[in-house]
This record gives C-alpha cells, sequence and structure tokens, in this order.
C-alpha cells in the first residue's frame, strides 16, 4: 500500500478514536452514494456529524482542510441527504474537518466543527 493510503487509513482511525472519546456513536464509515465517499458518519445526541478527514504529512503546501473543495462538498451534501432519507433520521446535520498533521511520530489533530455549509 502506498504511504499516503497507509496515512489516510491510519487518520481516520485516529478520527474515530477521537470522536468515541468524545462521546460520538460511529453510524459509518466510507459511506459510499454516488460519486461520494463519506469518511465518518457519527453521532451525538440529536446531531449527525459528517465528518471529512483530511491526514498530511506536513503542512508545507498547506492545512489538510484546506483540501476540501466544492465539488466534494456538493457530493458529500447529496450523499447525506441520501443517507438520511434512507435511514429516516430526524437530525441536525453538521459537516465537520477532522485534520491530521504527521509529527514525527505523533499527530496533530484538529476537529473542525461546522467547517462548511451545504449549498
Amino acid at each position: 500500500m502506498a504511504k499516503h493510503n497507509e496515512l489516510g487509513k491510519k487518520g481516520e482511525q485516529l478520527a474515530v478514536d477521537y470522536l468515541l472519546g468524545k462521546a460520538y456513536s460511529i453510524l459509518e464509515r466510507n459511506y459510499r452514494f454516488d460519486r461520494a465517499e463519506v469518511d465518518i458518519i457519527a453521532r451525538k445526541e440529536n446531531v449527525l456529524a459528517i465528518v471529512e478527514v483530511k491526514s498530511r504529512s506536513t503542512t508545507d503546501f498547506g492545512n489538510p482542510q484546506d483540501f476540501v473543495k466544492p465539488k466534494q462538498i456538493k457530493n458529500l451534501v447529496k450523499a447525506v441527504d441520501e443517507y438520511v432519507s434512507e435511514n429516516g433520521l430526524d437530525v441536525e446535520v453538521r459537516f465537520d474537518i477532522i485534520a491530521i498533521v504527521k509529527q514525527g511520530s505523533t499527530f496533530d489533530l484538529e476537529h473542525l466543527k461546522d467547517a462548511f455549509y451545504h449549498f
């Protein structure tokens, strides 16, 4: 497996562990619909947190959260609409980013709540 894929998988697991530690329930990982993949769908009380995980080995080219593009957001919104409909959920939906940067042998994690809004 390529190094960037390994970092991505590690980042997603760190994000899941972080959310579990903050009392979120993980409902889905890598949920796919049409052209979108939602990294994590988590729930805490009446909030459905749609979490995009961005992991980087360096910030030389920008912060991880800067790599979420408008087209990706549009596809995520479409996928989440489908997920909420197919599961008959009546919840507040929030779009978050968990940004992870590898620092030597450790990782810095930042949870950005309401990181972007659907349009």
